[in-house]
């Protein structure tokens, strides 16, 4: 972090993210379409437009123009994985069915499992309308199969918000929410405004638009919003408007303390963000209004408390409209104030994918995230010769057309996005690279073997997963093996078909994971819930110098709480009892207390199987019950809450030091 990097304390990290775009399934196939300036707006032929039942006369008007922003196999759905009926997933909005997989999808890529994790977890989304599946679906007689009631909260997209939350667990607040083309900027900035209140300790936000059931197109009329040729030319002087897409995308947020506290991988920050709306500064209720949009731009300004200048980016809202485009740089220039000029580039993913709608300003959101993450700005695309009513030359603003390299010169880099939707409600949130966190590799000569697991549903599906994971390693061998296998472990849910690798590093995984699953290689099947366990606690007898040594050095958790225990009989007793189990003299020195001591033996032993008890808890192996023998029992009875951790030590300590006093042969049992 360089010493410019400074945090007000109201940071919202960015720890998760998932979506689906046009010509792009990850985000990571995103990013590198973006990367390779990949138009990814299909354009029809007659023929695949006749396939997908468009009729002839429409295909052959003038003003119908065939392309849009397709997502691949918009009906899928893994029903089953999430608990519905074949009837229930054949009526749910395909909205709602993205908007299901696409959750779970960030929260993996966050780490979190939501039943495991303790803290509340907020929804906001969006989704847009979607009349034409309504009417199949009464039209189709699904409606009479599986309900009324049942079948409007599947397919009405004012109930994502509780679907999502049902399903996955979440118990934060859930809101669903539409302001049209800004929706999703606006979820993420209420997102953010819900952790800062603290009625959540992690967020999910985002917004889905998948209304396209097939190929088809749209028709083009003169004077509104879409582009007759089907592409986006934002801030072009050849800009006509809008082409549509289909696309949903989520982000996974947590205030930046918390993200640190918590070693998450945190791939950008939110200094601030801001909403408004236009009100009737504006000529008509669809129109665009300078001093709406300016407005919000200074307001995120001001709580992200940062300096126009410092911002090299913006992910405009951009969408090549005649009029929408001199409004947006307008406001902006009016809101920056500066007399530097074109320091600051702009781009819209629009150029590539189309407005997403609902969708847009989270797909730019997370744009922007990338940029910073990566330290890359993609080219803006179709931009030849700027708007005439658009005075670059003047502003701090120019178009971003080639892929730039952005190392920021000793500074955080800093970057903006806009969202701006029909009816006035503006959204604008400044972001900022992440702080550095220290990584270590997997090539570390004194790495030890990680234990890799896998679970899913099925075989099937464990087999893809563990594919995609293979090809992941492969392709990122630099990656932490330590912090990916405690990730698996912790940060997914845990199902009942399960893998599991043992490898030292990436290149030991990999060919590892390429051995066919037989034998002690092979697929376990664990049973539904999880099988009771019983702690069992030794007495005396088997002690001996650094027991649990590599323990203690190795698992945080058992060294913090043998020091605890060792802490407490320091004060009881006056004598270093870390000395007696873990000795540091060296040969020819006076020797401490011998271990097998009874008076230091049993505290030892007590200290030893409570902190190996509260390590395996903490791991979530809690016990349906204990038992335990002499000493054992101690250790027992003080985790059933018989006692307390001081008054159990007491007791222990005083024992061992009257066995030891007691003459030879007249312990019955230690």
């Amino acid at each position: 972090m360089s010493d410019e990097q400074q945090y007000t304390g109201l940071e919202i990290a960015v720890i998760g993210m998932a979506g689906r775009f046009p010509g792009a399934e990850t985000i990571a196939e995103f990013w590198d379409n973006l990367l390779n300036e990949k138009e990814s707006v299909s354009f029809f032929t007659d023929q695949e437009l006749q396939e997908a039942g468009i009729p002839l006369k429409v295909i052959n008007a003038p003003n119908y123009v065939k392309a849009g922003g397709l997502l691949k196999d918009i009906g899928r759905f893994d029903a089953a994985f999430f608990g519905y009926t074949p009837k229930e997933a054949s009526i749910m909005d395909p909205q709602m069915r993205q908007m299901h997989e696409v959750s779970w999808w960030a929260l993996e890529n966050a780490g979190y499992d939501p039943d495991r994790y303790k803290g509340l977890i907020g929804f906001f989304a969006g989704a847009s309308e979607h009349f034409q599946w309504q009417a199949l679906s009464v039209l189709s007689g699904l409606v009479k199969d599986v309900g009324e009631f049942d079948s409007f909260n599947l397919n009405s997209k004012d109930f994502i918000g509780q679907r999502i939350s049902y399903k996955l667990n979440l118990r934060g607040p859930s809101m669903t929410i539409n302001t049209a083309c800004s929706t999703s900027l606006v979820a993420i900035h209420l997102a953010c405004q819900s952790l800062l209140n603290g009625e959540c300790d992690m967020a999910l936000a985002g917004g889905v638009k998948a209304t396209r059931l097939g190929k088809e197109g749209y028709f083009y009329i003169q004077g509104m919003i879409h582009s007759p040729e089907g592409r986006c030319r934002a801030f072009d002087a050849d800009a006509k408007g809008i082409v549509g897409g289909d696309g949903v995308a989520m982000v996974v947020l947590k205030p930046l303390s918390q993200a640190q506290d918590d070693r998450d991988s945190i791939y950008a920050i939110v200094k601030g963000s801001a909403i408004n709306n236009d009100g009737i500064r504006k000529v008509g209720f669809s129109a665009s209004s300078v001093e709406g949009q300016a407005e919000v731009v200074r307001l995120a300004l001001e709580a992200a408390e940062v300096e126009p200048e410092s911002i090299g980016y913006i992910e405009t809202h951009g969408t090549g409209t005649i009029l929408g485009d001199p409004v947006e740089i307008e406001a902006l220039r009016l809101a920056y104030q500066t007399d530097k000029k074109k320091y600051c580039a702009i781009g819209s993913a629009k150029t590539n994918i189309g407005h997403l709608d609902t969708a847009a300003g989270v797909t730019g959101f997370i744009k922007t995230v990338l940029t910073l993450h990566q330290g890359k700005i993609p080219a803006s695309l179709h931009f030849n010769k700027p708007n005439p009513k658009i005075d670059f030359e003047n502003s701090p603003f120019f178009v971003n057309t080639k892929l730039t390299e952005w190392s920021g010169n000793g500074t955080p880099r800093r970057a903006a996005v806009s969202s701006f939707g029909i009816g006035g409600t503006n959204a604008h949130a400044i972001l900022e690279e992440a702080p550095p966190k220290e990584t270590g590799s997997s090539k570390s000569p004194n790495q030890k073997p990680q234990l890799i697991v896998l679970s899913a549903r099925s075989s099937e599906a464990l087999d893809r997963l563990g594919g995609q994971f293979r090809e992941f390693f492969a392709k990122n061998p630099e990656t932490n093996l330590q912090d990916a296998a405690f990730t698996l472990q912790e940060g997914r849910k845990q199902m009942t078909v399960r893998r599991s690798w043992l490898a030292s590093d990436c290149q030991h995984l990999v060919r590892e994971m390429e051995k066919k699953p037989t034998g002690s290689r092979g697929t376990a099947r664990a049973p539904e819930g999880a099988a009771p366990v019983v702690f069992l606690f030794s007495g005396q007898g088997s002690q001996y110098e650094e027991m649990a040594l590599e323990l203690y050095k190795t698992e945080k958790k058992f060294q913090e709480e043998m020091d605890r225990c060792v802490e407490i009989l320091r004060r009881l007793t006056g004598k270093d009892f870390k000395e007696i189990i873990y000795p540091t003299q060296k040969d020819g020195e006076d020797k401490q207390p011998d271990i097998n001591d009874t008076e230091y033996t049993q505290p030892l032993l007590f200290a030893l199987e409570y902190a190996l008890a509260q390590t395996l808890i903490s791991w979530g192996i809690r016990p349906y019950a204990m038992m335990g023998h002499s000493i054992g029992e101690f250790v027992a009875a003080h985790l059933s809450g018989v006692f307390s951790l001081e008054e159990a030590l007491a007791i222990v300590s005083t024992r061992g030091r009257s066995m030891q006093a007691m003459k030879p042969g007249s312990m019955l049992s230690v």
